[in-house]
């Protein structure tokens, strides 16, 4: 039998929507702290969770990452933060689209967030 090869279709970062997949908090400076659920299983959840003191793992961002996180609003595309990012931020972010990629790569690798349509 013969496999079906599908032509990948090119697909541009700048145009995909994230959105966000946890929880998260501000705390006093301001600054995002992502909470990432410690179990995901239903047992888990039901009868470990429920015993924890602390049932996330906490992710704390710096002002760069708080002002991205903060724009995931499941309308700005990746390139309309970036544009938000160098409105705000200036030259002190060279090279801005690297940065952001690699951001968003780290984001999705630990499954704080997913891109809308794929």
């Amino acid at each position: 039998m013969k496999k079906k090869i599908e032509a990948e279709k090119e697909i541009n970062l700048l145009d995909l929507i994230p959105i966000r997949c946890v929880d998260w908090k501000k705390n006093k400076e301001g600054l995002v702290i992502l909470l990432k659920p410690k179990f995901k299983s239903t047992f888990s959840k039901k009868y470990i969770i429920s015993h924890l003191k602390r049932p996330f793992y906490k992710v704390r961002l710096d002002a760069v990452g708080s002002f991205v996180w903060e724009n995931l609003n499941d309308t700005n595309t990746v390139q309309e933060i970036a544009k938000l990012m160098q409105d705000k931020f200036g030259e002190k972010l060279k090279p801005l689209y690297d940065r952001l990629s690699i951001f968003l790569q780290h984001l999705e690798k630990n499954k704080f967030i997913k891109y809308k349509g794929l």
